[in-house]
């Protein structure tokens, strides 16, 4: 018997091509995915999808889906607690492995381990230390389709905000710009691919600006601001 696993699932390429990956290996009965939605919002966090089509999405894929709500600016012990709930029903359920799509950043692997293992549970990383230019060809190569919907002004203009991730939308990306967004450079929504059993259709939007102020560090009270864009796309 094959062991119990959630999928921590985004929307965006990078859980879509983990996703492949397990389903492909069949190692694990994936009983569900798990995604975090702005509570007020009805939103996906940092991408801004609507819950709508991230409903969307789970139809499509076959999969059951749990919303974590968390409220609009959750302060990181507002996140753990509500993480932490939501992780140990989830246990209770027999479920042991929880599954993400990170890429390389080591901090937040030992993190999810390390809460994981409070609640005697354990992460599993398809995606983990595969280059970066490699995994976003191999994700297009597979016929999945994503669209950018959030992008930090730090490393990106506005004018990626909406774009559809392609071989020359790779070409324009700065070269201080991980092709996958791993640094959190921007966020996707993907909408096709070979785990898809129909697309997700929709309309794109407006662009929509918002700002996040930058935790305060030491003596300095005003670290200015975060700046983003969000691409809203509109159920068809």
């Amino acid at each position: 018997m094959k062991p119990k696993a959630i999928f921590n699932w985004s929307s965006g390429k990078d859980s879509a091509l983990a996703l492949y990956k397990i389903v492909k290996e069949n190692k694990f009965d994936i009983t569900t995915l798990l995604t975090s939605i702005n509570k007020d919002y009805q939103r996906i966090s940092m991408h801004g999808v609507p819950v709508s089509l991230l409903e969307k999405q789970a139809e499509s894929l076959g999969f059951p889906l749990i919303k974590m709500e968390l409220p609009k600016e959750p302060s990181m012990e507002e996140y753990q607690q509500i993480m932490s709930e939501t992780m140990s029903k989830i246990k209770s359920y027999g479920i042991t492995y929880a599954i993400f799509g990170d890429i390389f950043l080591e901090d937040l692997r030992k993190y999810r381990e390390d809460q994981l293992k409070t609640i005697g549970m354990k992460a599993v990383f398809p995606l983990w230390k595969r280059n970066t230019s490699e995994l976003i060809n191999e994700f297009l190569d597979l016929g999945f389709k994503t669209i950018i919907t959030c992008v930090n002004e730090t490393y990106l203009d506005e004018s990626f905000a909406g774009r559809i991730i392609d071989n020359d939308l790779i070409k324009d990306l700065p070269k201080n710009v991980d092709p996958c967004g791993e640094n959190g450079e921007f966020h996707t929504f993907t909408f096709d691919g070979p785990i898809f059993k129909n697309p997700i259709k929709f309309e794109i939007g407006d662009n929509v600006k918002k700002t996040y102020p930058k935790p305060k560090s030491g003596d300095n009270q005003d670290d200015g601001e975060y700046v983003f864009w969000f691409c809203d796309l509109v159920q068809k």
